[in-house]
């Protein structure tokens, strides 16, 4: 029976690239927080991972030839990118708020440990498997 990583993989593969993307806006957003004029970015990673998904369930496959051929996966996921409303209005034009930065940024720190804790548990037990054990 042939093993589908997608399958085994399920979502948490895209979750982790999109929790990487998020980590880099939610940097730029906390080291920008005292440039003028600055607006904090952010993405909205609940519909993402819904587009993600959707794209898995209805993405062509090629066809192999030969048992020894791989599958190919491209991950276009280019997240669209969304202006924070501030909670305070500054003078200077920027809508950091630091402190709800920094909260958002230990959120997704922990769930990307979370799904590579997943995964990792997933690979884990895949590799029992060809092992035997």
């Amino acid at each position: 029976m042939p093993i589908s990583f997608e399958r085994a993989f399920s979502i948490h593969d895209d979750a982790l690239l999109l929790r990487g993307q998020r980590t880099s806006i939610l940097a730029a957003n906390i080291a920008n927080s005292d440039t003028p004029n600055y607006k904090a970015r952010d993405i909205d990673f609940g519909a993402m991972l819904r587009s993600a998904s959707q794209q898995q369930a209805g993405k062509m496959v090629m066809a192999s030839t030969h048992r020894d051929h791989m599958t190919t996966q491209s991950s276009s996921m280019q997240p669209a990118l969304m202006y924070r409303n501030p909670l305070h209005p500054s003078l200077d034009g920027n809508t950091v708020d630091s402190h709800v930065e920094q909260a958002e940024f230990a959120e997704n720190a922990l769930m990307f440990q979370t799904s590579f804790t997943f995964l990792n548990s997933k690979v884990t037990g895949l590799m029992k498997a060809l092992k035997g054990e």
